[in-house]
C-alpha cells in the first residue's frame, strides 16, 4: 500500500498494477486506445500519457505506482500532446465517418471531439487497402486501422489463435494477416473478439441487416425469429434500461412491430440439446464410447477442434446447437402443407456471436438440401434494426413469445453463460428435483468466471470429471494436457468468448467489470424467475418428442463434422 499525489490530491493504492489504474480509481477518466484490463499493456497510443513534478512525461499504463509519486494528468502540454496525437492517427486514417459501420460506437472519433480537434494540418499518403469481406462474420477494413494492437493481442491472449499479427515498419505498420491472405483463409474461428477490442470500424461485424428488411417486405414470405438466451440481457442498457435487467419480453413486442410473423426462444431449443446431449453422454458413459465428451454449442469452438485438434473431433458431440436444432425444426414444421400456407418460411436467428453466422454457412447446417438458419444477427445489429424503425425498447410493453416453440427451461436460459451447459446437464441426469438439489448442482463448482474449472460429481456409482472452460486460449491448455495424458475428463464445455455467450462478438461493446457481472446476473435470474428448471419437465418438449418430431430425432437434432 501506498500514497501518491494526483493533481493535487492524495490517493491511496493498493495492488493496482499500473499508473493509470491508480489514476481511474481516483475518478479520473484519462483517454486510452491500446489499453484494456484484460490484455497486456502494450503502449503504444501514448494518450494515457502524465507528467510528474519534474517535468517528465511518460504512459501511465506502463508505469507501476510508487509511492510518493506526484502526477499531474492535465497541464497544457499534456493536453496539447494528446491532441496532437488524435490528429496524427487521423491524418492517416479514412475519415469517412458518416458512412462508417462504427460512427457514433467509435473511441478515435469520440476522442476528437472530447479533445477538441476541429482540424486536421497534415495530408493522408498512406496507402489504400482493399476491404476484406471474405469472412461471414467480420469485415477487416485496414484504412482504418490504428495500429493499438488490441486485436492482435485479444486474438493471441484471450483466444490462443494468433492469425493476426502486425507487418512492415514505421508508417508502413499494419495489423493483418500471415503474408495479407483474406481472413476467411487463415485459421480464424469467427469469434469476433478481434471486432469487440478494436476502439474503430477497422474490424466490424458483417452485418446481414438489410436481409433481414428485404425478407420482412416480402408478402410471400414467412419471417420467423430465435432469439438467444444472452441476447435479452445485452439489449436493455442501450435503451436506458437497468445493466443485466432481461428485455425479452420488450424485443418480441419489438419484433411484432418490426413484421415479423412468428417469435420463438432459442431456450426452447436449448432444452432439446440437453435431452439429446446427456442422452448421447450417458450413452458414451456406458458402452464405453469415446471420451471426453466435447460439447457443440459453440460454433467458434467446434471450428477451432476440426482445424487444430482432429484427432479429437470424434469427442465432438453430435447435436446439433440450439441455433442449428431450432431452425431445423422451424424449417421442418412449416414444411408440412397445412403450416405452410403457400409461404417460404424464413429464419432469422438473433445471436450474441458473430460466429453463428459462419455456422449456419456450415454444409451440416442444411436438411434435405435447404438452408436450416436463413440469415443470422447479432445482437448489436438488433439494436441497430429497432433504431431504424423508430422505436423505444424501453417504452414497449412485453409480450410472450408464440406457440409452439415459444417457451424453454431454467436450463435452456443459463446457456448464455459460461458453465450453463454443464449445469443443465446435471440438472437433467439427477432425478432429484428439489430446490436443494437445484442448488447443490449450483454449488458443484460449475459456477463463476475462471476460465478454466475443473470437479467432480457423483453419478450412479461412478465419479464424473469435468472441466468447464472460457476463452480458447484456455481451451488450448485443457486439450494439450488431455492429448499428453495429463488430464482426464469424461465432460468438456467450451464457450470461446471469455464469460460465455454474455460476452459474445456480437454483443455491444464497451462493457465493463460492471456491465459483465450485471449480464451473468441477470441470466441466473431469468432462471429464478423460470418456473420449469429442467428440459425434461418442459411440456412442450416432451410433447414435440411424442409427436412431430418421432422418428426425426437424428435427422434434425444430429449432425456430423467430418
Amino acid at each position: 500500500m501506498g500514497t501518491m499525489t494526483i493533481d493535487g490530491r492524495k490517493v491511496e493504492f493498493t495492488n493496482e498494477k499500473n499508473v493509470l489504474s491508480v489514476i481511474r480509481n481516483a475518478g479520473i477518466d484519462i483517454p486510452t486506445l491500446c489499453y484494456h484490463s484484460e490484455l497486456s499493456t502494450f503502449g503504444a497510443c501514448r494518450l494515457c500519457t502524465v507528467e510528474d513534478d519534474r517535468g517528465k512525461t511518460f504512459a501511465s499504463c506502463s508505469e507501476e505506482p510508487r509511492d510518493g509519486m506526484v502526477i499531474y494528468t492535465n497541464t497544457a502540454r499534456i493536453r496539447k500532446y494528446r491532441k496532437l496525437i488524435i490528429e496524427l492517427l487521423l491524418a492517416s486514417h479514412c475519415r469517412d465517418c458518416t458512412t462508417c459501420r462504427k460512427s457514433g460506437d467509435c473511441k478515435l472519433q469520440e476522442l476528437a471531439h472530447k479533445l477538441g480537434v476541429r482540424e486536421i494540418r497534415f495530408d493522408n499518403y498512406k496507402e489504400e487497402h482493399p476491404i476484406d469481406f471474405s469472412s461471414p462474420s467480420i469485415v477487416r477494413d485496414p484504412n482504418k486501422c490504428i495500429q493499438c494492437g488490441n486485436c492482435v493481442r485479444a486474438c493471441e491472449e484471450l483466444q490462443g489463435i494468433g492469425v493476426l499479427g502486425f507487418a512492415h515498419r514505421g508508417t508502413e505498420a499494419i495489423a493483418t494477416t500471415a503474408f495479407d491472405k483474406p481472413i476467411a483463409e487463415t485459421d480464424c474461428v469467427n469469434c469476433g473478439q478481434c471486432r469487440v477490442f478494436c476502439p474503430t470500424g477497422a474490424i466490424t461485424i458483417r452485418s446481414n441487416r438489410t436481409d433481414v428488411w428485404d425478407a420482412l417486405a416480402d408478402k410471400n414470405v414467412r419471417v420467423v425469429a430465435q432469439i438467444a438466451p444472452s441476447v435479452r440481457v445485452a439489449v436493455g442498457d442501450h435503451f436506458g434500461l437497468p445493466k443485466g435487467k432481461s428485455a425479452m419480453g420488450r424485443i418480441v413486442n419489438a419484433l411484432r412491430k418490426m413484421g415479423f410473423d412468428e417469435v420463438y426462444d432459442t431456450n426452447f431449443s436449448a432444452d432439446l440439446t440437453i435431452m439429446e446431449e446427456s442422452a448421447e453422454f450417458l450413452r458414451r458413459v456406458e458402452t464405453g464410447g469415446t471420451l471426453p465428451l466435447l460439447t457443440s454449442c459453440c460454433p467458434a469452438w467446434v471450428k477451432f477442434i476440426t482445424d487444430q485438434y482432429k484427432d479429437y473431433i470424434p469427442n465432438l458431440s453430435t447435436c446439433r446447437s440450439p441455433q442449428g436444432m431450432l431452425s431445423a425444426v422451424i424449417k421442418e414444421y412449416y414444411r408440412q402443407p397445412e403450416n405452410a400456407k403457400g409461404k417460404k418460411t424464413v429464419v432469422v436467428s438473433i445471436m450474441p456471436c458473430t460466429a453463428k453466422k459462419y455456422e449456419a454457412n456450415r454444409p451440416n447446417s442444411y436438411t434435405h438440401g435447404e438452408k436450416d438458419t436463413d440469415i443470422v444477427i447479432t445482437t448489436t445489429e438488433l439494436i441497430r434494426m429497432i433504431q431504424e424503425y423508430g422505436l423505444d425498447l424501453s417504452k414497449l410493453d412485453s409480450e410472450a413469445c408464440d406457440m409452439p416453440f415459444g417457451y424453454g427451461s431454467g436450463g435452456g436460459v443459463i446457456f448464455g453463460v459460461t458453465g450453463g451447459v454443464t449445469e443443465a446437464v446435471l440438472r437433467r441426469l439427477s432425478p432429484d428435483h428439489s430446490v436443494e438439489s437445484l442448488q447443490a448442482i449450483a454449488d458443484c463448482g460449475v459456477r463463476g468466471t475462471d476460465g478454466i474449472k475443473e470437479f467432480t460429481v457423483p453419478y450412479n456409482g461412478m465419479d464424473v470429471k469435468i472441466c468447464v472452460v472460457n476463452g480458447l486460449a484456455n481451451a488450448r491448455k485443457v486439450m494439450d494436457r488431455v492429448k499428453n495424458g495429463e488430464a482426464e475428463y469424461h465432460l468438456i464445455e467450451v464457450m470461446a468468448c471469455r464469460r460465455g455467450c454474455i460476452m459474445g462478438g456480437g454483443q455491444p461493446t464497451g462493457a465493463g467489470d460492471r456491465t459483465k457481472a450485471a449480464r451473468a446476473e441477470g441470466i441466473y435470474n431469468a432462471d429464478k424467475a423460470t418456473i420449469i428448471k429442467k428440459c425434461d419437465e418442459n411440456p412442450l418438449i416432451v410433447g414435440l418428442y411424442e409427436g412431430f418430431l418421432k422418428g426425426k430425432e437424428h435427422e434434425l437434432l444430429h449432425n456430423e463434422f467430418y
